[in-house]
């Protein structure tokens, strides 16, 4: 099941049944703390339930097969005979009180009519922020969240950021916790205006672990690095094999343009000499690209 967004689609297939979880777990002949986890986005069914759960429907709804889960949400409620509410908008829990109503529809729009160029599997390079000159990779996963936003996890050494990502029409910006220190990190990327997004660049703003949780900011690039399968449990085991590696970047493998990209002076001297006085990714001078012919995904 490839969808993210699979407890948004089962309760309208629950509503259109007009069914409980329990009632559809016995159905299926399965426990109900399965159709449990399916509802809470813990996990999806497998292929050989969500084909039985597809059967099911089919004998209510005559015509409905398996490719009706990856249509879009209000197009899916109109196949299944019942009103698209609420729930095939929702926000992700917290974001309503946080974000004004007019930015999280405007964010969540986007998303549904955007998002998907941005899922996949990335590397970030950016200089190190220990040891000084170095450079180091993030290593990144997007996708769709419940609610149609984009979830987005970000590790490095052993810290694990988790948090969600809002495409608008120029940047794409997010904000992420690592639930174990508590440290945040903020980013904002410049945005891939058509096609299907494989290099993007910006700023993160985070802190240091030490020097006193020091906030500090540095220029990104993100290149992709594999696209999601139909399959998110494997796509999590790539993400975590990802992990396993050193994250400091080899000594001479970044290249020219881009250690220059990434490392610019900046401030009265270098304004003084026609450069910038504060740190910036101006969306004229951006990386941020679509494929290339012929240019693999880096590793």
């Amino acid at each position: 099941m490839g969808s993210n967004d699979f407890p948004l689609r089962l309760e309208l297939a629950l509503k259109a049944l007009s069914i409980s979880r329990g009632r559809l777990a016995a159905l299926l002949g399965v426990d109900k703390s399965v159709v449990s986890r399916w509802i809470k986005g813990v996990n999806g069914p497998t292929e050989h339930n969500l084909s039985n759960l597809t059967a099911i429907i089919a004998e209510r709804r005559p015509g409905f097969t398996m490719l009706d889960w990856e249509i879009a949400l209000p197009r899916l409620a109109e196949k299944l005979g019942v009103e698209a509410g609420e729930e095939t908008r929702r926000p992700p829990p917290g974001l309503a009180d946080w974000l004004p109503a007019r930015v999280l529809d405007e964010a969540m729009a986007t998303a549904a009519a955007r998002g998907d160029v941005y899922a996949g599997l990335w590397r970030t390079t950016r200089p190190a922020i220990d040891p000084a000159g170095r450079f180091i990779h993030d290593r990144v996963l997007i996708r769709r969240g419940v609610g149609g936003l984009l979830g987005f996890r970000l590790g490095v050494g052993d810290l694990r950021f988790e948090g969600w990502a809002c495409p608008n029409q120029t940047q794409l910006v997010g904000a992420g916790v690592d639930e174990e220190t508590g440290l945040f990190i903020f980013i904002i990327f410049n945005a891939v205006l058509r096609d299907r997004a494989d290099v993007l660049d910006g700023l993160s703003l985070t802190c240091q672990r030490s020097a006193g949780g020091a906030p500090v900011v540095g220029a990104v690039l993100m290149e992709r690095t594999g696209l999601l399968s139909d399959d998110p449990e494997a796509d999590d085991a790539r993400y975590e094999a990802s992990l396993r590696g050193d994250p400091m970047a080899r000594e001479g493998s970044i290249p020219e343009a881009i250690r220059n990209h990434l490392f610019r002076d900046v401030g009265p001297v270098a304004m003084a000499a026609g450069g910038d006085a504060l740190l910036r990714m101006p969306f004229s001078a951006s990386m941020s690209r679509g494929p290339l012919p012929g240019v693999p995904f880096p590793e």
